[in-house]
């Protein structure tokens, strides 16, 4: 199993934590939103950390929380900016890998290869995705998440299928279904441990292995 290409990982300058630029100077309209979503992923990314508040954002970003309402409607409305970036950010790379030509088990490890290594280089990110930053926070949210997980099992399933076509075996769509699910489970594992060891386990520890027994 080779690891995926570097034109499948995600590049720093993607990551909302890694371009916050701090400072009191007038902002450029939208500038102000994206620095609030810059400085959440941050707050996220500390090992531990207890549920934020607009307060304590405010004042990491030393506005008022009145000028974060001027922004996002609630804090929910946050989270869900973070939610599309995420969405965002995975299925240009999983849609790429899609429709490239190659063989389908080959291009399900890059999917979750590309899934985990975003997880890895957006801390923040993964809290969210694997649902430890939403504990106290609306259930929509928890929803979002759940539904961004089936689309990437979904789009597992399309690409394993055509694999187990190509093997020729006489129920492609249930064997598809049976990896798919699969994949998504080692995922999740891969990346909760990662957050629950404070970021110190790589969520692509032992990958390729675990990826040759399941594609």
């Amino acid at each position: 199993m080779s690891q995926a290409d570097s034109s499948d990982a995600v590049s720093p300058d993607d990551d909302p934590a890694a371009t916050l630029t701090p400072g009191r100077k007038r902002m450029k309209p939208g500038e102000r939103r994206a620095q609030i979503l810059q400085t959440l992923a941050a707050m996220l990314e500390q090992p531990g950390a207890e549920r934020i508040t607009t307060a304590s954002l405010a004042a990491k970003i030393e506005v008022s929380e009145a000028a974060l309402y001027r922004h996002f409607a609630s804090k929910a409305q946050m989270f869900e900016g973070l939610i599309d970036f995420i969405e965002s950010s995975l299925f240009t790379l999983i849609n790429q890998i899609a429709e490239r030509e190659g063989d389908g088990a080959d291009k399900a490890a890059r999917m979750v290869m590309v899934l985990l290594q975003f997880g890895e280089k957006n801390p923040g990110m993964a809290r969210v995705m694997v649902g430890d930053a939403l504990v106290f926070e609306h259930e929509r949210l928890h929803q979002r998440m759940n539904q961004l997980f089936d689309r990437i099992e979904s789009a597992l399933r399309q690409v394993l299928r055509a694999a187990a076509q190509a093997r020729h075996s006489s129920t492609p769509s249930a064997d598809a279904q049976v990896r798919a699910s699969a994949l998504v489970a080692l995922a999740l594992g891969q990346l909760q441990r990662f957050t629950r060891s404070g970021f110190k386990r790589s969520p692509l520890e032992h990958l390729e292995p675990a990826l040759a027994l399941l594609v």
